[in-house]
């Protein structure tokens, strides 16, 4: 099948890999013969690599957005995204550790009716520092959304646009695109391939364990979109309840103890836990107005129709 891919790399510091990476993903791709537009979103470089961009530009494959100001990876796929001409989208990274070798085979599977490819790096060159956290993400991620791969922050993978142009990227929401896909996209078929990964030769990583909470917030975002965004009111319910309860509890306590002290303190309690209560339960009904008013504003639906036969 014929494709018009869409390569989308974000760049913050990575002057020194630009011009190698250019002339891999070029080779590759016109040695196999495809159509394809390379974009570059500079994320607020404070080296030259906005200068080495402008270079590289005047290959006519070549696009580049360059930022105001750093914004983040997940801004700059959003970006890229928007304004991706082709049918198929690849996010890659700048940094050399990602093969363009990996295209070819990857794209093999995706034509076997896949809509996302995910490639794995099952042998990473990356120090334990970075390995060790990723893994146990990983295994988080797999455990509460449901979606089975490997490697969720492998930047490497195939999209099919008409899918991924449905969602929009907030936060640090590029390592859980399958996910969302799946959440807002109206569903997604997807694999996963080991790809190679090479050590990074030049630059520095801009990972760091900071990031970390960021990503465990985005996580819990995502997992209530995907288990409560029709229904939020069943969630906040479910939490009034359970402080409605401790709220008894502390009451029914409170006539049982022998001391005024406590009974003050249980009693105190008990309202302290019953205000809560109340409060979480407006929040949900809150919630499900928003939930009405964004659907209905927008014109999307509550399912999603695979086939009409």
């Amino acid at each position: 099948m014929e494709h018009f891919l869409s390569i989308i790399i974000p760049v913050y510091n990575e002057e020194e890999n630009l011009e190698n990476l250019n002339s891999q993903i070029s080779k590759v791709l016109d040695g196999a013969g495809l159509k394809y537009e390379i974009i570059y979103v500079n994320d607020g470089s404070t080296d030259s690599s906005i200068d080495v961009l402008k270079n590289i530009a005047v290959n006519e494959h070549v696009k580049i957005l360059n930022f105001s100001r750093n914004f983040g990876q997940t801004q700059a796929l959003q970006a890229g995204i928007d304004i991706a001409c082709g049918d198929v989208i690849i996010p890659m990274d700048a940094d050399l550790q990602n093969d363009p070798l990996d295209i070819l085979k990857m794209l093999e599977l995706y034509d076997k009716g896949f809509d996302i490819v995910s490639g794995w790096r099952k042998n990473r060159h990356d120090n334990i520092i970075r390995v060790i956290p990723s893994k146990i993400a990983n295994f988080v991620i797999c455990a509460l959304t449901g979606i089975k791969l490997h490697d969720f922050g492998c930047t490497l993978k195939i999209y099919n646009a008409e899918l991924l142009k449905k969602i929009r990227l907030y936060g640090e929401l590029h390592r859980f695109i399958p996910a969302a896909v799946s959440i807002f996209g109206g569903g997604a078929n997807f694999t996963e391939i080991e790809v190679n990964h090479h050590k990074r030769i030049h630059g520095k990583s801009k990972y760091n364990l900071t990031r970390t909470f960021r990503v465990i917030l985005d996580l819990f975002t995502l997992v209530f979109f995907q288990r409560f965004l029709d229904r939020p009111v069943y969630f906040f319910g479910g939490c009034s309840l359970i402080l409605f309860l401790i709220s008894v509890f502390a009451f029914i306590i409170s006539f049982f103890t022998e001391y005024m002290f406590s009974f003050a303190v249980l009693f105190i309690t008990g309202w302290f836990f019953f205000g809560l209560a109340f409060l979480t339960l407006l929040i949900g009904l809150i919630a499900d107005l928003l939930m009405r008013t964004y659907f209905e504003s927008t014109g999307k639906k509550v399912y999603n129709i695979k086939e009409i036969s």
